[in-house]
């Protein structure tokens, strides 16, 4: 029994073994809901806490998750989260989540942290600056699972999960095609990124299959809201007939948005825009921000089973997976050109 030690004979009085109630204040689906509410109330009743040291050492595992991402104040990974808590939670274990900032070196301090704190697992999403990936070898050299979601490193063979996306930038620029744009630029993330790769052949894919010309000078990189709000005007001072924007995210959308209308351009009517995430801000924006829905939770909550998985199977030799989500577009006055 996990209750204090000085309240060893309280499983007798429920006339319980010490497995039920551990099940019991892990809400395990094989309790009856009468045993939960009697072990719960007992364990309010008794101030129970439990004791991560002691379950840890008969154990030999921390019961403790480590969670690497870019920024915590982007909404689509504070969605990844919730996911990840969730299924974590339900099944006993902790979470520690480190911000790297979108720097490499952080990113690599961060993952000797997490080791050092004995986490029985990882989940990780990687830097715009990341390239090297010694840091990341070191958590599988020690036997630690590591499971990447939405930025991840095809170089590690490594559980992942992502967006399609190819096909959600593909759908992206279809769509814009499909409102009357001729010439769109793409706002592009850093081409070391699997994203940043894949999203800019979704949007060329869908150049050609409507037999629109390829122009590398509309493809710039460009993926924060500060970049976008610079970039954009001067963008089309040197491209005058853009009529539509593809960002690889909806805060470069955003920027992009909003310099254009301080520029008195007129959105959609003068260029049409849509962006990639479908996160808060998009339905903040006036008009609100068209986008390519990426689905942060259910991301969040497979990346973490994928990762349970592996902790409970630690030494299987099972392949590695690979989770690939389908997007979907969210369409908003931003991209309707040519709505009468």
């Amino acid at each position: 029994l996990y209750i204090y030690k000085y309240h060893h004979s309280q499983p007798k009085m429920l006339g319980i073994s010490p497995s039920t109630v551990s099940r019991a204040l892990k809400d395990h689906p094989d309790i009856s809901a009468k045993t939960k509410k009697s072990v719960n109330d007992l364990a309010k009743k008794l101030n129970y806490r439990p004791n991560a040291i002691a379950l840890s050492l008969r154990s030999s595992k921390s019961y403790t998750i480590g969670v690497i991402i870019p920024e915590l104040v982007h909404h689509f990974f504070s969605t990844v989260i919730a996911g990840i808590e969730d299924v974590a939670y339900k099944a006993g274990y902790n979470v520690i989540i480190s911000q790297s900032n979108e720097s490499y070196k952080r990113e690599s301090i961060n993952t000797h942290a997490l080791l050092a704190s004995r986490v029985d697992g990882l989940l990780a999403s990687i830097t715009k600056e990341t390239e090297q990936f010694d840091h990341f070898k070191n958590i599988l050299n020690n036997g630690i699972p590591l499971v990447f979601f939405d930025r991840i490193c095809t170089e590690l063979d490594t559980d992942y999960v992502v967006i399609d996306d190819f096909e959600g930038a593909r759908l992206a620029t279809e769509h814009l095609i499909q409102a009357g744009c001729k010439r769109i630029a793409h706002l592009s993330a850093p081409e070391n990124l699997t994203i940043g790769k894949k999203r800019i052949a979704g949007y060329q894919a869908a150049l050609k299959a409507y037999n629109l010309p390829i122009d590398k000078n509309l493809i710039i990189k460009c993926d924060t809201y500060d970049e976008a709000f610079v970039k954009t005007p001067q963008l089309l001072e040197n491209q005058k007939d853009i009529d539509g924007i593809f960002a690889v995210n909806d805060s470069t959308a955003a920027g992009a948005l909003i310099s254009l209308k301080r520029n008195n351009y007129h959105v959609p009517q003068d260029v049409a825009i849509i962006g990639f995430s479908d996160g808060a801000i998009s339905r903040m924006l006036d008009p609100q921000l068209s986008s390519v829905e990426q689905h942060g939770y259910e991301m969040g909550e497979i990346a973490a089973q994928l990762l349970l998985d592996r902790l409970e199977h630690r030494n299987s030799d099972e392949s590695k997976k690979t989770k690939i989500l389908k997007p979907n577009l969210i369409i908003r006055e931003s991209s309707l050109k040519n709505k009468k």
